[in-house]
This record gives structure tokens, C-alpha cells and sequence, in this order.
């Protein structure tokens, strides 16, 4: 049995670690019924600072990306539209604005583009050597498609961030992507460039939107092998998740080499999530950033990008693994036992007149069974890890029968 025992820390993380955050990264809102409000942002990031972690690391200003570098990835009829509908309102469907998941709001294409230049200058960051690791965790936007907004996501600063990387020289860039909900716009954007290999850990599409990202879906003729999905059943636990997380992600990063590794961190796999029927805790998603921290050490020389993404249980889960995730990033982990911060739960309560949660824990003890320990193919979860390993590990060169 595996247990939730994190890596040794990489050396000097903290020192070589930067958050790209200004407070007007609040600014992408839909509106106070949406459930991607950005309380759950302003909240992470006090939590974070009330627990000391934003000691350990640089806080760097975001800017704001110019049309030019949005239109890297996206459509300039889309760049159009969302500037327009920021200023005059209205709706375009055809572009996927307007809609319930994605109201207009005023200045949408300022905001947005504000979340894009924070992950980028994230991605810019590591890759000129200035930070090990970066962060932002307002990103992560990974529905968002070439020619449409998608599931609360206007531009999508990752495949951005990544085009990026790609055109400032990189060959060999990994994406893992462990959000609730399958990462469908970076796939489809890098779907047929084998420089970029994605992996996406989400809830089977058969319950859940994007209604995508089975395991046969392995990237484009260029490109096979590229594309990873790993479809869970509904109530998958810490136990199941990390089952699969580490019957595919390590062997197939060892694998790839890359010279960076971006993770997206939405946390709506939580038991408490409103939008999703996954079972995690805060405890396993301590568990996966740990794992993820001591992977971009032994295969990407520390180089490490980090975003958001979803997570809509807004008081009682998002800043609590946010705060976990950055406090990861710096190689000093926060001691799940240790209680929130009185001077934090003073401030929900008066803000929000909720009842914040006590401690840094969900009280659960993370333990797993490793994949090297049999195969059972009565279980859901396995028959949909053994399909993944079926379907991309020989592109690979990789055994999908052994460990």
C-alpha cells in the first residue's frame, strides 16, 4: 500500500518561487450567482498570506496580454467579440458568449486578458530561469477553444502560456491537468503537435461536461501518443485517484522528458464540490501537489508552471488546497493539523457571514493501491486506468502490463 507521505522537498524551492497576483486578476466575474466567482481567489490568497506562505515566495505584479499574443492561440473573430460585448453587452452564441456558463461582463476582454498575461509572464519566468517554479493561480482557463468561450473560460491562458513556451524555443513540454472536469481546450489546441504531451485526470464525460476525453482519444496523425485521458468513475476517492494518477502520470513523464512541466490544479474533485460527483479531500489534493512537486524535480530540472482552475466549493475547500498547492511550490509544506487562522475565519465571517473551516485538513488519511499491486478488472476504476495504459503506453514504447 502507498501512503500520503510527501517527497523530499527541492532544494531552495521557496527562494526560486514566484506568485504573479494583483488584486484586478479579481476582475474575471461573472456575476454574483456564477459559480466561478472570484471570492474563492481573494480568499485563497489571504489564507495563503495569513499562514505565512506568501512569505516564502516573491509576489511579482500580472500584466495584461496584448491582442497579439492572445491571437497565438485564439481567433481574432473571437478576440473581436469579447471586446465588443465587454463594452456594448449583448450576446454571441456563436462564439460561445452570452450563455449561461459564460455571461457577459463589463470589460470581459480587459479582464480575461489580465488572466492570460499573469500565466504568461508565469511561463516566461521559468523558462528564462528567473523562478524554478511559478504560479498563477487565477489561470487555468483550459475549456476555453481557439474559436469559443467554454465552461467559464473566455481565453485559455494555458495553451497560451504553453504556444509560449513553444515559441521561445521549447521542444518538449508536459501538461497534466488535474481538474474534475476533462481539459479539452489545451487538447485541442496542441492535438496534433507532438512537442506537447497532455494528460487530463477528470471525471468520465459520460456524467460530466465537456462530455469528453476517453482513452481511444490519443492525438492527432503527427502527434499519437501526445493526447492522454483518463476517465474516472463517479465517486472516485483519494484512494482511486491516486490509484490512477500513479498507474499513468509518472511512468509516462519519466518517459517523455520534458523540459518543463505545467500543471492546471482545479480542486472540483472535491467531495463538496457542487458541480461534480468525485469524492476527494483537501488531504489527497495535498497528496497529488506533493507528487507533482517531486516529479517536475526528477524530470523537468525543478521547472515547474502552476495554475488554477476549477473548484466551486468557494469558502470551504478552494483556498484551503490553493494554500496547500503554493505552499508546495515552496518546498515547505503546511502542516495539515495546523487550524486556520483566526485572523481568516474573522474575515469570512464578516464578509461573507459563513462559518470558515478549522483546520488545514479534512482529517483523512491518504493511503493507495499501487498498480503494480494486480489489476482488477471487476472495479470501474481499473477497466479505466487499464484502457489508458492500453491505449497510449505502447506509443510510448512503454509495457501497459507492467509496472
Amino acid at each position: 500500500m502507498a501512503t500520503g507521505a510527501g517527497p523530499a522537498a527541492g532544494p531552495g524551492c521557496g527562494a526560486l518561487s514566484t506568485v504573479v497576483f494583483d488584486e484586478a486578476l479579481c476582475g474575471y466575474d461573472f456575476g454574483p450567482g456564477h459559480p466561478m466567482h472570484p471570492v474563492r481567489v481573494d480568499l485563497t490568497m489571504r489564507l495563503a498570506d495569513s499562514l505565512g506562505v506568501l512569505e516564502r515566495v516573491r509576489v511579482v505584479p500580472a500584466p495584461i496580454a496584448d491582442d497579439d499574443l492572445i491571437r497565438t492561440v485564439h481567433d481574432d473573430d473571437l478576440v473581436r467579440a469579447v471586446t465588443r460585448l465587454g463594452h456594448e453587452g449583448g450576446s454571441d452564441l456563436a462564439h460561445g458568449l452570452g450563455s449561461d456558463d459564460n455571461p457577459v461582463f463589463r470589460r470581459m476582454h480587459e479582464a480575461t486578458a489580465h488572466v492570460v498575461g499573469a500565466s504568461v509572464e508565469a511561463f516566461r519566468r521559468v523558462w528564462s530561469g528567473e523562478s524554478l517554479h511559478s504560479a498563477n493561480v487565477t489561470g487555468g482557463l483550459h475549456h476555453a477553444m481557439p474559436g469559443r468561450a467554454s465552461g467559464f473560460c473566455v481565453y485559455n491562458d494555458v495553451a497560451i502560456g504553453i504556444q509560449h513556451l513553444l515559441d521561445s524555443g521549447a521542444t518538449r513540454v508536459a501538461y497534466v491537468d488535474v481538474d474534475a472536469h476533462h481539459g479539452d481546450g489545451v487538447e485541442k489546441v496542441f492535438w496534433d503537435d507532438p512537442r506537447v504531451l497532455t494528460i487530463s485526470l477528470h471525471e468520465t464525460g459520460e456524467m460530466l461536461f465537456p462530455g469528453t476525453g476517453y482513452p481511444h482519444e490519443t492525438g492527432g496523425p503527427e502527434a499519437e501518443g501526445s493526447v492522454v485521458n483518463v476517465a474516472l468513475p463517479p465517486g472516485t476517492s483519494d484512494a482511486g485517484w491516486l490509484r490512477a494518477f500513479h498507474a499513468v502520470v509518472p511512468p509516462l513523464l519519466r518517459e517523455w522528458e520534458p523540459e518543463v512541466l505545467v500543471t492546471q490544479h482545479g480542486c472540483d474533485s472535491h467531495v463538496e464540490d457542487p458541480l461534480t460527483h468525485l469524492n476527494l479531500t483537501v488531504d489527497g489534493h495535498r497528496t497529488t501537489y506533493e507528487a507533482l512537486h517531486a516529479l517536475a524535480h526528477e524530470v523537468a530540472g525543478g521547472r515547474w508552471i502552476v495554475t488554477g482552475g476549477g473548484g466551486y466549493a468557494l469558502v470551504d475547500v478552494v483556498p484551503r488546497s490553493w494554500s496547500h498547492l503554493l505552499a508546495t511550490m515552496t518546498g515547505t509544506a503546511i502542516d495539515p493539523l495546523l487550524p486556520t487562522p483566526q485572523v481568516w475565519r474573522d474575515h469570512v465571517t464578516r464578509s461573507l457571514g459563513r462559518t470558515a473551516p478549522l483546520r488545514m485538513t479534512d482529517g483523512r488519511e491518504v493511503v493507495w493501491r499501487d498498480w503494480s499491486e494486480g489489476y482488477d478488472p471487476a472495479t470501474w476504476l481499473d477497466r479505466s486506468v487499464h484502457a489508458t495504459r492500453t491505449a497510449v503506453f505502447p506509443l510510448h514504447g512503454l509495457d501497459p502490463a507492467a509496472w
